[in-house]
């Protein structure tokens, strides 16, 4: 349309016309293209572009503007009126009685690099756990300070809710504080840092650092002293029985497997969950496996994590011995051919018997928290 109302407007008598024309409606053609694209112009924009569009038709048609420098003139106004209009996000106040997770302070300490999902152990019944690769020492302090400040606060409300309705409940994931992928030089970087709202402790094999919020460690104080007057006024107090299809298995193949075993065996039990390890049954010796089949089969018993490397076999054995649900999780242990874990993830990904789910390469936190959904699932549906 712009380039016939060009064309219109433009003295027939201008034997530039003619040679021009094709030029223009391309130039023109041109504008159209960018006029559709998804930048953001406003009006003020639009409408000095139509006005400066006008001011050089009238001097091309007046023969103060060659057809060559209104083509230019144009494109340089296209090219000009397409760029994206910046957009100001506004600034959000936020006020401390707002933050639920944290206070003033510690929300300014995570704000340039993490945004903390303290609710996720509410919402998705598991809590949101650091992966420390690739962090700084100072972020992983202050994210760990700051998750060990929610579960203090959401003791003190349980605490402050018992003198009331008791509605407020804290469960053991929520109290759940980890950091996995932690080497033993980054851990020895950040232990010099004590934390302001818990303790840090490491378990090396499973390159995991699991917080305990100060608040807890009162608890078990308290916890402690109950003990000692109930033995001392001679009631029995015995261990709660561990209620049936609760317990996790942590099974491997190797001993190279271990520490992905472990990462998965200290994710579960910081979430509350009761576990048990049988390391070292890979198929090579069938009997091993075999032989453990009644600590497998044991009611106790909800769901069965298998790592494997090498063919990644022992998965499938299990879940053909076994009724409960059973998470699969191919190491990158093996030779050449294995390309870090590919060979065991293909067979686990193509076995046979049926029941099985299968995580990424070396994810033990990934079947922690899959295993862990399948029992409470499991117990919910038996209340």
């Amino acid at each position: 349309m712009l380039s016939s109302v060009l064309i219109r407007c433009l003295p027939r008598r201008n034997p530039l016309l003619s040679n021009h024309y094709k030029a223009t409606s391309a130039l023109f053609s041109t504008t159209k293209t960018i006029k559709k694209s998804s930048f953001v112009v406003d009006d003020d924009r639009n409408e000095h572009k139509h006005s400066s569009v006008a001011s050089i038709l009238e001097k091309v048609s007046n023969g103060i503007l060659s057809i060559n420098h209104a083509e230019d003139e144009i494109l340089r106004m296209a090219t000009t009126m397409a760029e994206p209009r910046k957009i100001q996000t506004p600034k959000i106040t936020i006020d401390n009685d707002e933050i639920p997770s944290s206070s003033q302070q510690q929300q300014q300490l995570l704000g340039p690099f993490a945004n903390l999902d303290h609710d996720r152990a509410r919402r998705t019944s598991f809590p949101e756990v650091v992966f420390a690769d690739g962090k700084t020492p100072e972020q992983l302090i202050a994210i760990l300070d700051d998750m060990a400040y929610n579960v203090n606060r959401l003791v003190k409300e349980q605490e402050d809710d018992e003198d009331g309705d008791g509605g407020t409940f804290v469960t053991d994931s929520q109290k759940a504080i980890l950091a996995t992928r932690v080497s033993k030089e980054l851990y020895e970087q950040i232990s010099s840092t004590p934390l302001k709202n818990g303790t840090i402790f490491y378990h090396e094999i499973a390159r995991i650092i699991s917080v305990k919020a100060s608040s807890l460690s009162k608890e078990d104080k308290r916890e402690e002293s109950d003990a000692a007057n109930t033995f001392t006024n001679n009631t029995l107090n015995p261990p709660p029985a561990i209620t049936t299809g609760t317990k996790i298995i942590i099974a491997c193949a190797g001993t190279t497997d271990i520490p992905v075993a472990e990462e998965a065996a200290i994710t579960l039990e910081a979430a509350g969950c009761t576990t048990e390890r049988i390391y070292d049954v890979g198929v090579a010796g069938l009997h091993r496996i075999i032989n453990a089949l009644p600590k497998l089969r044991h009611p106790d018993v909800g769901a069965i994590i298998v790592c494997a490397g090498m063919d990644g076999a022992l998965p499938s054995v299990v879940t053909g011995l076994v009724s409960v649900p059973v998470v699969a999780v191919p190491t990158s242990v093996g030779y050449g051919a294995s390309f870090g874990g590919v060979g065991a993830l293909l067979t686990m990904l193509n076995g046979c018997a049926p029941g099985v789910g299968v995580v990424n390469i070396d994810n033990g936190f990934g079947a922690a928290a899959l295993a862990y959904k399948c029992i409470r699932s499991n117990n919910d549906e038996h209340k």
